[in-house]
């Protein structure tokens, strides 16, 4: 069990203190990415970025620079900070041991797996969701802000290669999956569970917030669902790890199927929502409750339950 400790910071106030030092790091993670897609490239390139202009051979190369040194590198450090320099408990905030049943893992690999149906039923859902006729325009907004994030994800995950695959499969795979549980699910959650005495109420509070932060708003209810279910292989298993190795999943996942599906390994579109029926979302649902409910039992074999 991880031993919590009395911090001098309300919750409210370390969340507020966490968002500013992630803001000034990515802050200066991006004038570094600038000032080295600059230099490598030119200022045109940089220019190219801000307008989406994909015809500039250095586009690509360019946003991976900046995604890793304004984005995952920051949020990273911004973590590690908060948690050794600020309330100065990198256990109880990043929850880093390994030390879980065994078992376990297969269960997360199991959960991520059969959870595609279920995942997709409620991306359909999401995206039949409409604002009032009012809030037309935030509408449009939105939908043309998701546009411009789906045309960059495109880019960066263009892979003719294997080589490009690993690499990508590092990247948004395992380093994505580390520094955002380590953000979320590790200081988030905890500060959360610290503010509203409830650790069922702060896994999906952040798992919102998760969610958010991507900035895809026809995606928020899936990635928040993703989120709920990182937060509770945490908090059940009082390891960041499983969440990690989920995230991983999900996003390694991603990786490999479009390198699959650009190199004609595979027919099946990994952006389709309409492989599965209801009959796919109904067994995923069960499945996934019962997966869950015997990683619960597992897990608190071994780990004292938080009392909510």
């Amino acid at each position: 069990m991880i031993k919590t400790t009395t911090t001098q910071a309300h919750p409210s106030l370390q969340f507020l203190i966490f968002i500013g030092i992630t803001i000034g790091i990515i802050g200066a993670g991006y004038l570094v990415g600038a000032a080295a897609v600059i230099g490598l490239y030119g200022i045109d390139t940089l220019s190219d970025i801000s307008k989406l202009n994909f015809n500039n051979p250095n586009v690509a190369n360019a946003l991976w620079i900046i995604q890793i040194l304004s984005t995952t590198i920051p949020l990273f450090i911004a973590s590690v900070v908060f948690a050794n320099l600020i309330v100065k408990n990198p256990r109880e905030y990043l929850k880093p041991t390994a030390k879980i049943p065994g078992l376990l893992w297969l269960i997360v690999f199991c959960v991520m797996v059969i959870s595609t149906p279920l995942i997709e039923c409620v991306s359909n859902f999401n995206q039949k969701l409409v604002l009032p006729h009012f809030l037309d325009g935030v509408q449009r907004w939105m939908r043309e802000t998701e546009d411009q994030a789906q045309k960059l994800t495109a880019v960066l995950l263009q892979m003719k290669t294997i080589t490009s695959m690993v690499f990508k499969l590092i990247v948004v795979g395992l380093l994505t999956a580390i520094v955002e549980e380590f953000m979320f699910r590790g200081c988030i959650q905890t500060i959360f569970t610290k503010w509203t005495k409830n650790y069922h109420a702060a896994i999906w509070v952040t798992a919102a917030l998760f969610s958010a932060f991507h900035m895809e708003f026809f995606g928020f209810l899936p990635r928040m669902m993703l989120g709920v279910l990182f937060g509770y292989f945490v908090v059940w298993s009082g390891s960041i790890w499983t969440a990690v190795w989920g995230h991983f999943i999900n996003n390694g996942t991603a990786v490999v199927a479009s390198y699959m599906y650009q190199n004609k390994m595979v027919k099946i579109n990994p952006e389709d929502q309409h492989i599965f029926n209801w009959g796919s979302y109904l067994f995923s649902l069960i499945i996934v409750l019962f997966l869950l409910y015997l990683y619960r039992n597992i897990a608190t074999d071994k780990v004292k339950m938080p009392v909510a």
